[in-house]
């Protein structure tokens, strides 16, 4: 009898009653396959949690499962696999929830956060995605305790560059001098987030200008009445559903809009990373994301989580003529239709809706306050592409670039927060296993613009290699 290893991983801010159902299912599909499973019987949550996990992981185990029963941050995934010797499968579940609600689950960006992380520490994941009644994933599982994982897709070969290289060059050169305004550290697990300014400074001449999340709120609190409520009306004759949500939280929320836009404005910023959680709710009492919406929808691009490289990404879209982009997770797989679904919790620029008179103001989706946008983003042919640290070597710039490209289709909010459905050009579900098996961030960048030839020449200029799907 094959001997598996089962952790399931989660965080409380997610449905937990469902995650625990969806990890109890996993344990018991892998023993009627015949496996022995050893493994912690509830929700790893905690640090005692993991620590406790790490105790069945003696080497004895002939199959290693990460269940990602929920969105986990990546720390317990470093700590339990960073040295083991063999892969990890890690396995994520599709959403349950009603159209519309809340991401009950984020298993899948749980895996890919953990692949990131993985991969970036010298390890290998495989990817099985799907509910424990689905046959493929029995196929899959029974392989694996075979000896057979599934396979790391094949990156692509990077793609001869084409496209203007002036045009490429003149935007590489508009960075230089740029400013990036950083909020606090990276939040725990997000190895994405995680940057090395001398290296953007050498290869971009962009700097990072760093402020505490403690300096950002002292600023917050300092915003006069006049500042604030000048703020609360423009913000309001734009959107009116915030006449719907708590006063408080809505005057908070224009607080930070302002603190955050005079920050830009006085240290001429030419974006905003935010670390966004937990401080913010837990602490200042509302939710950054449509005050990012605002700053984006001014002209000056954000990103949650304090995603550097995502702000670096997105300055050379811009530079390169994309207009307005998102900062994005791939958060469900639907195969049949080749479809991936993109979103993020409400910081979406109001001219990316898809009826932008209507971009609902709501509260934030996994928090219950205000303020977050509501709305799905508008259909058209998309551009996705990530820049992220080369851990491979081929490159001479100490990055590599992700790209991807499809169609995004007129669909409902499918997700609370901001969501587009995206009809991939190439195949999705190899799209989706190189994404988490190749180490790639879970943020991507979504654009309403085809620049990939003059993505690819930039690239091809800076010595960054290119995985194209």
């Amino acid at each position: 009898m094959r001997r598996a290893v089962v952790i399931a991983t989660a965080r409380p801010t997610f449905v937990v009653d469902v995650a625990r159902q969806r990890a109890d299912a996993a344990r018991a599909l892998l023993a009627e396959l015949g496996a022995e499973v050893t493994g912690p019987d509830e929700l790893v949550m905690t640090a005692d949690d993991v620590e406790k996990a790490a105790t069945y992981l003696d080497g004895a185990a002939d199959l290693v499962v990460n269940v990602c029963a929920s969105f986990s941050d990546a720390n317990p995934a470093l700590r339990l696999y960073r040295d083991l010797d063999r892969p990890v499968l890690l396995w994520s579940f599709r959403e349950p929830g009603p159209v519309g609600d809340r991401l009950w689950l984020n298993s899948l960006c749980g895996a890919n956060l953990f692949g990131h992380a993985l991969v970036r520490a010298g390890g290998q994941v495989r990817l099985v995605y799907g509910d424990p009644d689905e046959r493929h994933v029995a196929d899959a599982l029974r392989a694996a305790l075979a000896g057979e994982l599934p396979p790391a897709p094949e990156l692509p070969d990077r793609r001869r560059a084409r496209g203007d290289r002036e045009r490429a060059r003149a935007a590489v050169d508009s960075l230089r001098g740029k400013r990036i305004g950083a909020i606090g550290d990276a939040p725990p697990g997000f190895t994405p987030s995680e940057f090395d300014p001398q290296l953007l400074e050498s290869l971009f001449g962009l700097t990072v200008e760093p402020l505490t999340v403690e300096e950002i709120f002292d600023r917050v609190r300092s915003v006069g009445d006049g500042d604030r409520d000048r703020e609360l009306a423009e913000a309001t004759a734009r959107q009116s559903s915030l006449d719907d949500l708590d006063r408080d939280v809505v005057g908070r929320h224009a607080a930070v809009t302002s603190a955050l836009r005079d920050w830009s404005v006085h240290d001429a910023l030419s974006a905003v990373a935010v670390r966004c959680w937990p401080e913010f709710p837990t602490e200042m009492g509302v939710c950054p994301c449509s005050s990012l919406s605002r700053l984006a929808d001014e002209g000056v691009p954000t990103q949650c989580e304090r995603d550097v490289h995502g702000a670096v990404t997105m300055l050379l879209l811009e530079a390169l003529g994309s207009g307005t982009t998102y900062l994005v997770d791939t958060v469900e797989l639907d195969a049949e239709q080749n479809v991936v679904r993109l979103w993020h919790c409400g910081s979406a620029a109001t001219e990316l809706a898809a009826d932008p008179a209507r971009a609902t103001q709501f509260v934030h989706c996994n928090r219950k306050i205000g303020v977050a946008g509501n709305f799905p983003l508008r259909p058209g042919r998309v551009v996705m592409a990530r820049l992220t640290e080369d851990m491979s070597g081929a490159g001479s710039s100490g990055l590599r670039l992700l790209i991807a490209s499809g169609e995004s289709l007129p669909a409902v909010n499918r997700f609370q927060g901001n969501t587009a459905d995206v009809r991939l050009d190439a195949d999705a579900t190899t799209f989706v296993h190189g994404l988490v098996t190749g180490g790639f961030p879970h943020h991507t960048v979504l654009a309403w613009t085809d620049v990939r030839p003059e993505l690819r020449a930039a690239a091809d200029l800076l010595g960054i290699p290119v995985t194209e799907w």
